[in-house]
């Protein structure tokens, strides 16, 4: 992850600024401190070499001895990690290091959620775009500590048609068409549609992969039998931990899921010193 350094540098920066004055007024610069990282309800732990980094970032000699594995189960009151050093710079690191190991704990807590929900009818949960600004990297890393795949990383690495598209283009055949003519024979072509009509022109137009966008469980069971596995099918949009059982069990490849990201919410930990 090669922009992790920037991120954790300007997330310290952001909390501590010019100092941290409670600190600096309260602890001795050369107090020692030890630390532990304690889960306060039940959880998918992801992010522990992240929150290593912050620490380390403010001193390269604080010890991190994780009590847990990345990706394991944590119960109330499990012991995460166990932290080191300097006891101001432990004060210092304590919120961002926090901050980022709840919110892809959060993530991979939920996506693990949606695997479970999804258990032996062969669909895949994937996530999408919908991601906080500068921590795409990190939070789709956090959907695959929790079970998931990832869809697309940007705009760059994948072909995906949506309704814009296939409204400046003129149509589904002819978005097709165009994309067929520009990319290399290694990528494929995924195209959103959100009829029976649509599908049955995507699938004569071409396409890799057809995305069934808001439909009903009925049509998405329909759209399925007249894809037929000719191409990879896809649903999308609402998706919900109530909804995804159903609509797994139509029969579709691929279920995406924005909220695996965009509505994940980070999980209780907390630091506390010895």
């Amino acid at each position: 992850m090669l922009s992790l350094d920037n991120l954790i540098e300007q997330a310290l920066l952001e909390d501590i600024h010019t100092g941290d004055i409670t600190t600096q007024a309260l602890i001795p610069a050369d107090s020692q401190a030890s630390a532990r990282l304690i889960a306060k309800e039940e959880l998918t732990l992801a992010g522990l070499f992240v929150a290593e980094k912050v620490f380390k970032r403010l001193n390269a000699d604080v010890k991190f001895i994780p009590g847990l594995a990345e990706g394991a189960l944590a119960v109330k009151g499990s012991l995460i990690a166990t932290v080191r050093g300097s006891a101001a710079e432990l004060l210092m690191g304590e919120r961002v290091a926090l901050n980022l190991l709840q919110r892809l704990s959060g993530i991979a807590t939920l996506t693990s959620r949606y695997v479970a929900a999804v258990a032996g009818t062969g669909a895949r949960i994937v996530d999408t775009r919908k991601t906080t600004p500068g921590l795409r990297e990190l939070e789709k890393y956090a959907v695959r500590v929790g079970g998931g795949i990832n869809h697309r990383t940007g705009l760059y690495d994948g072909i995906l048609i949506k309704e814009n598209h296939i409204a400046a283009t003129g149509g589904i055949g002819e978005a097709i068409k165009r994309a067929r003519d520009y990319i290399p024979h290694t990528l494929k072509i995924e195209i959103e549609t959100e009829t029976l009509a649509q599908v049955n022109e995507a699938l004569e137009s071409g396409a890799d992969i057809i995305m069934l966008d808001n439909m009903s469980i009925a049509d998405m069971r329909s759209a399925v039998l007249a894809i037929a596995g000719r191409a990879l099918v896809e649903a999308s949009g609402g998706v919900t931990l109530e909804t995804v059982r159903a609509i797994a069990e139509t029969g579709v490849d691929i279920i995406s899921v924005g909220a695996l990201t965009h509505s994940a919410r980070a999980m209780d930990i907390s630091m506390l010193l010895d």
